[in-house]
């Protein structure tokens, strides 16, 4: 590295210090280092709106956070609830279940765990609390499964990889959903061995004409992840394109289905959609200018060669990156190890030819478990404010499920085909 790197990285140092925003800081960096190296602003600049004019994919994003927000604010996530509780409730430990296949099912429609956990975390929480389970247990049981929200299709955190990777979007969505089935069933082990133990009670059991009430009110909501990923993997739309469809549906079912949100509420959606794009268009801006200069500085090389200095078996190097993920994922932002560390490590990657989307789906899945990994955790904070329940009750019982994850992770780590199977198999549909 020359010097002229040190200079924004200390600048990037104590900005990252003093909790200025992570895209104003990674931008910050990025000038500090041009001028530093006599370099003209202007042109790089030109080139990242140029870069960024030019990716298709990332429409995506917005149009996955509007549905998101839409169906936060409808009763969409009340008539999930109430249908997953209907078959699940009657067994010992039904209501955690219940959270966790509600979460599964509403990862298909919103790719954001933290949406999922504020959307859908209160009120599993507090209908779990409510019949006598343990509030630290419900909030990590809620923390946890709301990790789904981006590894089970849609994902933006999958979208803003294949945007710093080139890997396929479609591909990376596919090859999400056999991941998001494990985690969910080891979650599910997990709260069967914990509810004989604690003996947590059985639910009400329903009847067989309930359930198809239930059903029925669901259905058109459950609809929702079937029209968006039916239609990327039969190849009729892109994932943009899947975005702006389910975005619609969502607005037609809050709008006159369900009828659970006025033009006020729908007023709201609308800024606070434009608000997060905004944060995520200049974060993604910020990381190619930051790219661009760690390919300068040839970091990814430089980073290779250490890594290939500690060992050269695959094996041992994917232990490696994914402790080291793990420990960022403890102290770091999820949006910061994207932008910083995706673009260092991929080449590595592809030197170890390795399949970009098993990479990025297990990187992905790496950094969900970091979302509810002490001391920094949100979805641990997120699932502890809305519930009223101290953070070191939630703490205290994330543990076990966190290793549960973790064997899982090793599991898609080691076996590649747990992701990209479905990919071979659906073939051509997983594309851009």
């Amino acid at each position: 590295m020359s010097w002229h790197f040190f200079v924004p990285f200390v600048v990037f140092a104590l900005i990252f210090l003093i909790r200025i925003p992570v895209a104003l800081g990674l931008m910050l960096t990025g000038i500090f280092y041009l001028a530093a190296n006599g370099q003209d602003v202007g042109i790089v600049a030109s080139k990242v709106l140029t870069t960024l004019y030019s990716e298709y994919v990332l429409i995506a994003v917005p149009l996955f956070i509007f549905t998101a927000n839409v169906l936060n604010r409808g009763e969409i996530t009340d008539m999930l609830f109430n249908w997953v509780n209907s078959f699940l409730a009657r067994y010992r430990g039904g209501l955690a279940h219940v959270t966790i296949i509600d979460s599964m099912v509403y990862s298909g429609m919103t790719g954001s765990s933290v949406a999922e956990a504020a959307g859908l975390g209160k009120m599993e929480i507090s209908a779990m609390k409510r019949f006598g389970y343990d509030g630290g247990f419900s909030c990590a049981i809620a923390a946890s499964a709301s990790t789904m929200g981006t590894i089970i299709p849609p994902s933006i955190p999958m979208i803003i990889y294949a945007l710093l990777s080139g890997a396929s979007v479609g591909a990376l969505f596919i090859g999400g959903i056999i991941p998001g089935v494990l985690f969910a069933i080891a979650l599910m082990i997990y709260v069967v061995i914990v509810s004989r133990r604690r003996n947590y009670p059985r639910g009400r059991h329903y009847t067989p004409r309930e359930f198809v009430v239930f059903t029925i009110r669901a259905f058109p909501a459950l609809l929702t992840p079937v029209i968006l990923l039916g239609g990327i993997y039969s190849g009729i739309v892109t994932p943009t394109g899947s975005g702006a469809i389910a975005g619609l549906y969502a607005l037609i079912l809050s709008l006159f289905v369900y009828r659970a949100i006025g033009l006020k509420a729908l007023w709201e959606v609308l800024v606070d959609t434009v608000r997060m794009t905004g944060m995520l268009t200049l974060l993604v801006a910020s990381a190619f200018v930051f790219s661009y200069v760690i390919a300068v500085e040839q970091i990814p090389s430089m980073v290779a060669h250490l890594l290939l200095t500690v060992t050269d078996n695959k094996y041992l190097l994917l232990l490696l990156i994914n402790l080291i993920f793990l420990a960022l994922g403890m102290i770091l932002d999820t949006s910061v190890i994207t932008v910083v560390f995706i673009p260092i490590v991929v080449p590595l990657i592809q030197q170890l030819h390795m399949s970009l989307v098993h990479f990025g789906v297990m990187i992905v899945l790496n950094m969900m478990i970091g979302l509810s990994t002490p001391p920094y955790g949100p979805l641990l904070f997120i699932t502890s404010a809305v519930s009223d329940t101290p953070l070191r009750d939630v703490i205290r019982e994330i543990w076990p499920l966190l290793g549960a994850m973790i064997v899982v992770l090793a599991i898609v780590t080691y076996i590649p085909e747990t992701v990209t199977w479905l990919p071979s198999v659906i073939g051509p549909t997983a594309h851009h």
